[in-house]
């Protein structure tokens, strides 16, 4: 129901306060959509494999969908409006640079910064006049100008949404497209209640480029069936880049050693880096 979405309730620097927060970083379930979300994204920004890249996280949050960036070896800053969703993302430890900004008042980067963009189930907040003085058309466009603008020529944005309906949908696309994006929505599982996702993929100039195909759009699929096969294709990726498992002893050593080359104090590598501790009874 529309009355149960939280920017129905509150502007998001007052409903994302410590308590929620905290509450929205340890539920195991909020945990595991938001990575596939982001996942997902990431697949359809058509990144250079085995090239590390420069990205924006818009609405970083707590910085879950940044973890899914630095696990594939990429590097990124997040902004997000909420002070207290940031402080949970700086206890976390995240590896990304952090910005508290208003994705309405624009983007304060320089031109041709990232190689991409990504947005999870953030977008959808500038269709509210949290203020008196807020215009919904007039910040949607505030934004997507200034994010072509900050973003390399050819590069992909990939905003995850729940729009509250048709009408939201089209005024944010129709401001995108005013600012110069190329593009249109991408929908999985568009037969399914429940696994139905948008994102809107945005192309910032560079040469004609296709619109990526929907998850399940082919026919009629198994859901669950090719949910496995999505996994699983993401996990050979993954094998075949090199990527150590997460939490390992190389995995472990990758990150401390990209922390180094950021010029963070990190301690030194020893036999124990990385071995698992025996339980305490």
């Amino acid at each position: 129901m529309a009355s149960g979405r939280p920017e129905k309730q509150a502007p998001p620097e007052i409903f994302y306060n410590e308590d929620e927060a905290r509450k929205y970083t340890s539920n195991s379930r909020m945990i595991e959509v938001q990575s596939q979300l982001s996942e997902r994204a990431i697949e359809l920004l058509t990144l250079p494999e085995d090239t590390p890249s420069f990205i924006l996280d818009v609405g970083c949050g707590s910085g879950l969908s940044g973890e899914c960036l630095t696990d594939q070896g990429h590097y990124w800053i997040g902004i997000d409006i909420s002070p207290h969703m940031l402080g949970v993302a700086q206890e976390r430890d995240v590896e990304g640079d952090l910005i508290q900004g208003d994705m309405g008042d624009g983007m304060p980067f320089r031109p041709g910064t990232f190689d991409g963009v990504i947005s999870i189930s953030a977008l959808q907040w500038l269709c509210n006049a949290d203020k008196t003085y807020h215009h919904p058309p007039r910040r949607l466009y505030k934004f997507f100008s200034t994010l072509y603008a900050c973003m390399k020529r050819g590069a992909r944005a990939v905003f995850q949404l729940y729009p509250e309906n048709s009408s939201q949908l089209e005024l944010i696309t129709q401001q995108s497209m005013k600012a110069g994006f190329t593009g249109g929505l991408v929908v999985d599982y568009p037969n399914s209640t429940k696994a139905k996702k948008m994102f809107l993929c945005l192309f910032a100039g560079g040469t004609t480029q296709a619109l990526p195909k929907g998850l399940g759009t082919e026919g009629a699929i198994d859901m669950r069936k090719n949910e496995i096969t999505y996994s699983d294709k993401r996990e050979r990726i993954k094998n075949a880049r090199g990527k150590s498992l997460k939490k390992s002893r190389d995995w472990i050593l990758e990150k401390k050693e990209r922390r180094r080359r950021q010029g963070k104090e990190v301690r030194p590598n020893t036999k124990y880096t990385g071995r698992k501790r025996k339980a305490v009874f």
